[in-house]
């Protein structure tokens, strides 16, 4: 079972994910409004205990996905941290000691399904495959060590970039990160169990079935383990908190000439474990 949170007739669940469906939890657990509640009381096991062998209450086809966690406190991106995207930027630098950061706002998601929409304002739609790690238990200066124990799941994101838009300003690229919906993160939360979910696990990312990007987190200039300690050095982490990992090279913009998403297209982000998250393209 996964954790998950949808909407049915207008209103908001959260619960896990059953055959053929999904089974809403919520209404029985009414002291925690959203599944960021249920991470902030530690209560992922009585929730996953109390959906152990029943059946499905919304059916596949009535219900739609919505991010996992809809309310995180902060959203923080990496960027630039496999080495052959550093080798994208062709300023002959090697890669820096410390990771580049910015932050993304919830609104700028867009749940499993639901299509990533292209703005009138650019063409330049581009996606990002990417793990997306949610923050269990909080903490400030958190040592690389112990750094792992304090997830409480994992996530699959689209990081979809408005790419003229990133180029707007000197040093930050927030502006072209965070367009209403032009990414995704889903398509559920898969609790935390050990190591092996995070530390070399492969990550692919196909637009129309053609694979676009394929990397290993075991590459990564900065493991997710240093992330978590670097981040919370200069700001406390917070049950729910989203960190978003870092893609590998090969999106749209790196084609020559660059190749921006369409409407129409279907972008897939896949990793064993989790899953695949999967987001039509349409306009505005």
């Amino acid at each position: 079972m996964n954790l998950v949170t949808f909407t049915a007739h207008g209103t908001q669940f959260w619960g896990v994910t059953a055959k053929g469906g999904v089974l809403a939890l919520s209404p029985e657990f009414p002291q925690w409004r959203t599944l960021r509640r249920v991470i902030e009381a530690g209560a992922i096991g009585q929730v996953l205990a109390a959906g152990a062998g029943r059946t499905a209450s919304h059916a596949e086809g009535s219900f739609t996905y919505d991010i996992p966690v809809p309310d995180p406190e902060k959203i923080i991106c990496v960027g630039v941290n496999f080495p052959d995207r550093n080798a994208e930027y062709r300023d002959g630098q090697d890669a820096p000691p410390n990771m580049s950061l910015f932050p993304r706002f919830a609104r700028s998601f867009t749940g499993h399904g639901q299509p990533l929409i292209r703005p009138p304002e650019s063409p330049q739609l581009d996606y990002e495959g990417e793990i997306a790690v949610i923050i269990g238990k909080g903490g400030r200066r958190i040592p690389e060590s112990a750094a792992l124990s304090h997830i409480a799941g994992l996530t699959l994101c689209n990081e979809g970039t408005i790419r003229d838009w990133v180029r707007h300003a000197k040093f930050n690229v927030t502006q072209g990160k965070n367009w209403d919906r032009s990414g995704a993160l889903g398509p559920w939360l898969v609790p935390w169990r050990d190591p092996s979910q995070i530390v070399d696990v492969a990550l692919e990312t196909r637009v129309n079935g053609a694979l676009r990007q394929q990397d290993r987190t075991g590459r990564m200039l900065f493991p997710v383990a240093r992330q978590i300690a670097y981040i919370s050095t200069f700001t406390t982490l917070v049950p729910g908190d989203i960190i978003v990992t870092g893609t590998p090279t090969g999106a749209g913009a790196r084609f020559d000439p660059p190749v921006w998403l369409q409407p129409g297209d279907v972008v897939e982000v896949e990793v064993p474990g989790i899953g695949t998250l999967r987001n039509g393209v349409a306009d505005e």
